[in-house]
C-alpha cells in the first residue's frame, strides 16, 4: 500500500509518500526506514523510490519524501543547503514516528549518493534514528569532489565557476547557476538511472554547502547502533573510497560492503538481484523486519 501526503519542516509543506507492507495488521507496530532521495533529486522514479519499494518488500514501512526545493515539495527550487536537509529528515522521522502503524523506537533511515550523506549525518546527530543503511555515499563534501574532478584542469574549471559563483553573490545579491553536471559528472550511459524529475540545474550556493558538508565528522556517533556502508567497488561518480574512510571512522557494529560494479546505481536491473539479497542479509541480523505488537 502507497500513501500520498505531506509533513511541514520549518514552515513548508515537503511531498511524501508512506508505503505500507500488504501483510500489515491492525495493531502491528511496523519498524520502518526514512528513505533520502540523491542530488537535486525526486522521490519519484528514482532510486529512491526502488529503496522504498525494497524495503517494503522486506517488511518495514518506508517514508520516501522530496526535499525542501526538490520535486513535488516547498521552497525556492534547486535552492539546496546541506543542513536544511538534514532538518527536513528529522522532521520527516518526527512525524514518521506519530503514525500508528509505526514503531517510534524503530525507525531507521537510508538513501542513495547524497541521500546517503544526509542519512549518515542525521544518524550521527539525531539518536531517534535506530539504525542507518548508505548506499554510495560520501563522508567529506571536499574530498569527494576532488575525486570526481581529479585532475588539476577539471578541478581548477571547477573551482573557478564556484568562485565566480561566490563573486556573482556578493556583488548583485543573486545567485549564479551551473549544470549539476559541472558539480557531478555523471556519464551519459548512466543518466538514464536519474529521475525524470531531477533538477538539472543548481545554484552555486548548493556546491559551497556540499563542499563543507562532512559527515565524518559524526559517524563515529551511530554506534552502537548499527551501520551499513554500501558502495559499488569500483564507482565512478562517487569514489568508493568515500564509504571507506567513514568505515575507518566508525564504531561497531558497522559493516562495510562493496559491489563488484562501476554503475553507481546498485539497485538498477543488472545488479538489484544481488544488491538486495546482500541488504536483506545484513537487515535480518542487524535490523528484522519482524514487526512487534
Amino acid at each position: 500500500m502507497q500513501e500520498k501526503l505531506t509533513f511541514e519542516s520549518d514552515g513548508l509543506r515537503l511531498s511524501a509518500v508512506l508505503h505500507i507492507p500488504d501483510s500489515y495488521q491492525s495493531g502491528q507496530k511496523l519498524p520502518a526506514f526514512i528513505v533520502c532521495h540523491g542530488f537535486v533529486g525526486s522521490k519519484d522514479e528514482s532510486h529512491a523510490q526502488i529503496q522504498a519499494e525494497m524495503m517494503e518488500g522486506f517488511g518495514y514501512a518506508a517514508l520516501r519524501f522530496d526535499f525542501r526545493s526538490c520535486g513535488e515539495s516547498e521552497g525556492d527550487r534547486g535552492q539546496v543547503r546541506c543542513f536544511d536537509q538534514i532538518a527536513d529528515a528529522k522532521n520527516a522521522l518526527t512525524f514518521l514516528a506519530r503514525r500508528p502503524e509505526i514503531d517510534p523506537k524503530r525507525i531507521g533511515i537510508t538513501g542513495h549518493s547524497f541521500g546517503a550523506a544526509v542519512s549518515v549525518y542525521t544518524a550521527g546527530v539525531d539518536d531517534r534514528v535506530a539504525c542507518c543503511l548508505s548506499s554510495c555515499g560520501w563522508g567529506n563534501g571536499e574530498r569527494k569532489f576532488r575525486g570526481q574532478h581529479p585532475t588539476p584542469e577539471s578541478w581548477d574549471r571547477f573551482i573557478g565557476i564556484l568562485e565566480a559563483g561566490r563573486r556573482h553573490k556578493q556583488e548583485t545579491g543573486t545567485s549564479m547557476w551551473m549544470s549539476r553536471f559541472d558539480a557531478v559528472p555523471i556519464p551519459e550511459q548512466l543518466r538514464k538511472n536519474l529521475s525524470p524529475k531531477a533538477i538539472m540545474e543548481i545554484p552555486t550556493e548548493t556546491a559551497w554547502s556540499m563542499m563543507n558538508f562532512r559527515a565524518d565528522d559524526v559517524v563515529a556517533n551511530i554506534a552502537p547502533r548499527p551501520l551499513l556502508l554500501f558502495h559499488t567497488a569500483n564507482d565512478i561518480i562517487t569514489p568508493t573510497v568515500e564509504s571507506i574512510r567513514m568505515f575507518e571512522k566508525a564504531g561497531q557494529p558497522t559493516e562495510l560492503m562493496l559491489i563488484d560494479t562501476t554503475a553507481h546505481f546498485p539497485l538498477a536491473p543488472n545488479d538489484a538481484p544481488r544488491t538486495r539479497m546482500m541488504i536483506k542479509g545484513w537487515l535480518d541480523k542487524f535490523f528484522p523486519a519482524t514487526p512487534t505488537t
